[in-house]
């Protein structure tokens, strides 16, 4: 019989967080083009006599497989090559400033600094930055084989290699991508509607905003270059579109308490099979007859939805097309829009000033001090000490545990394999288990890229098995610099980082409450502000996760208050659902009745930016029950009592 661990020797929530692995799809086209990627230039540079050069283009083609995470082919193209640049820069002034003192120090400090600052803009600018450290940091502490210009135009030789194999189907299954996604939105939306009056309600919802979210990215990156005219983008553009409403009416549905019948979330199916293969033939909805306004309310939405995936093309795409979100800026426009907010916010000269730092006394310890130490300790230190890509803590902590495990692989590779021809079979079997763990956390990734890392460096210094436990000290100094000087001496709670953003939140919600029932109010403009506020909301969700992995008080913190973020959501719900309410025929409720709710959320929100703990409030919300905003009234009290002390 199995006996439960008594309560001393139980592991806390936040570690058992930070070590279960996450469940995701494995991308095979990214494992073949890993495996490729990563032996061919070791297999051309043995043939050629030059190994060392083969190990260069493949270090250049790791960071590529690391960045070879988008869907769209015009995404591949941004998230490849542009990080390329900035890591071919990286490894031109790390190998310029190799072995020079201060000038080492201050060289990789300063492009510590950019790096930390451009790291804010998005995610390709985040790994920009990070390829851009990761890079000057290896030219600043390896010594790099041929002239200065040679590591630069391998290494993006070798990331460009990994570009070219992900667009070779690119004439074959040119916008596949983009319909794969708007068609997994419309099942997630059939899921949703599906979970109506359940318990699975919730979760239903969160994920069919993060891929109506990616949806959105990726059909409107690639509108953009377009600029309209493609017939095919505009049509899947006007599906995404489409299926908003139905996703509006699914709070309505769940607010009745009734489930729908399966009819309606296998119609839904049905038509993201035919969004999927692009076809416009007729679907036979085979739709019950709708009882109830929510029931309509769905049923005007569904029959909408498939008239729009029906419909055929013509050269302004569907009739019933409407940019509600608009289409994105020009991206030079956007260029200097994202330059301009970097300089002048205060948390981007903060993160990059967090990050100089640690850079700052890991390359002073490896470049001043005589002891055996290696670029591996601002290695750690660089991918540690990104807070976009998850909690400093947590990161450093499974650094370390995923080093480990890397380096007992490392030591049978490199004990056991001689170094020539047995080097490429190796990397084929290594290289694809970074895409394939890499979806599983961070631990399991840092366990994948240890050994190739490894074995790449031993191929241009030939240390072999000497250089394992140094890496290990290495790794453990990287982390504990991570730890004590970008994460202690840092007094921010994860109230600082994410407490305000739920506070903007609540604002916002309360200004969508507001524009909601407002007769003036130009429809786009309101589902421009909804679709950001869910977008946002997503954010915010995500931050709390992360903080829940970190250890008390912060994840305690983040525990009690994380009630909140959900309550958060089921108002802007129950604002949806009154709406649809009132599409249908309801009552609309009275400007008493809106700006009562509006001061609640607006007092709220002010409360949530004055404290860091909870809080007594009061909650005063009457009205006729009747009313469409009942339901909205009763979200908005719970939220409020959430935040009264215990």
């Amino acid at each position: 019989m199995s006996r439960a661990f008594p309560v001393s020797l139980t592991p806390p929530d936040w570690l058992v967080r930070n070590l279960q692995p996450q469940h995701a799809a494995v991308n095979r086209s990214a494992v073949v083009r890993a495996s490729v990627a990563l032996a061919l230039p070791l297999a051309l540079g043995l043939a050629a006599g030059r190994p060392a050069y083969g190990a260069l283009a493949s270090m250049g083609a790791l960071s590529g497989v690391i960045s070879d995470t988008a869907d769209a082919y015009r995404m591949r193209i941004l998230n490849i090559a542009i990080p390329q640049l900035f890591g071919a820069l990286g490894v031109t002034i790390g190998a310029l400033a190799f072995e020079q003192g201060w000038v080492t120090v201050a060289a990789v400090t300063a492009v510590a600094l950019v790096s930390g600052m451009i790291s804010s803009i998005g995610a390709v600018a985040s790994v920009s930055g990070l390829l851009l450290l990761l890079n000057c940091v290896i030219g600043a502490g390896l010594s790099l084989p041929g002239h200065w210009w040679r590591a630069p135009l391998l290494m993006s030789g070798g990331g460009l290699l990994v570009l070219a194999l992900a667009l070779l189907t690119w004439p074959l299954r040119s916008g596949v991508p983009e319909r794969a996604a708007v068609a997994k939105t419309y099942r997630k939306a059939a899921d949703l509607l599906a979970a109506c009056a359940t318990d699975a309600y919730d979760d239903a919802r969160y994920a069919v905003t993060a891929s109506l979210n990616q949806s959105y990215d990726l059909v409107l990156a690639r509108r953009t270059r377009h600029h309209g005219r493609s017939p095919d983008l505009v049509r899947l553009l006007a599906q995404l579109n489409a299926a908003t409403p139905l996703i509006e009416a699914a709070p309505a549905a769940h607010q009745a308490g009734r489930r729908l019948p399966d009819a309606i979330p296998t119609a839904v199916r049905r038509l993201a099979d035919a969004v999927e293969s692009g076809s416009t033939g007729p679907i036979g909805l085979n739709l019950p007859e709708p009882e109830g306004e929510t029931a309509r309310a769905v049923d005007h939405a569904l029959r909408h939805t498939a008239d729009v995936v029906t419909d055929q093309p013509t050269e302004k795409g569907t009739p019933h097309t409407v940019d509600d979100l608009g289409r994105p800026a020009a991206l030079p426009v956007r260029a200097a829009r994202a330059a301009r907010n970097v300089v002048l916010s205060a948390a981007s000269w903060r993160y990059g000033l967090r990050l100089a730092l640690c850079i700052g006394i890991a390359q002073s310890l490896v470049s001043l001090i005589v002891v055996p130490r290696s670029y591996w300790v601002a290695l750690t230190v660089t991918f540690v000490l990104k807070p976009d890509f998850g909690s400093v803590f947590s990161r450093a902590l499974l650094r370390a545990l995923g080093t480990v495990v890397g380096l007992a692989v490392a030591a049978g590779v490199l004990t056991l394999v001689p170094r020539g021809w047995w080097d490429v079979p190796v990397m084929m079997l290594l290289g694809p288990l970074i895409p394939a763990l890499t979806p599983r956390g961070y631990g399991y990734q840092t366990a994948a890229i240890t050994p190739v890392i490894l074995l790449l460096s031993d191929i241009l210094n030939h240390q072999g098995t000497g250089l394992l436990v140094p890496r290990l000290v290495d790794s453990l100094a990287g982390c504990a610099i991570a730890l004590v000087a970008g994460y202690l001496l840092w007094p921010e709670s994860w109230h600082t980082r994410v407490g305000q953003h739920l506070a903007n939140a609540v604002a916002d919600t309360a200004s969508y409450v507001e524009n909601a029932f407002g007769a003036g109010v130009d429809p786009a403009a309101r589902a421009r502000m909804r679709r950001r506020l869910y977008r946002d909301l997503s954010a915010i969700r995500t931050e709390f996760q992360r903080a829940l992995t970190e250890p008390p008080p912060m994840g305690r913190r983040a525990a009690a208050w994380w009630p909140l973020v959900v309550a958060t959501e089921r108002i802007v719900d129950a604002t949806t659902a009154a709406r649809v309410r009132v599409k249908q025929g309801a009552p609309v409720p009275s400007a008493a009745e809106i700006a009562q709710v509006t001061l609640q959320l607006r007092e709220l929100s002010d409360g949530l930016r004055e404290t860091n703990v909870l809080v007594g409030v009061r909650t005063d919300l009457t009205g006729p029950a009747d009313s469409v905003l009942e339901p909205l009234r009763q979200e908005v009290a719970a939220a409020r009592a959430i935040t009264s002390p215990r």
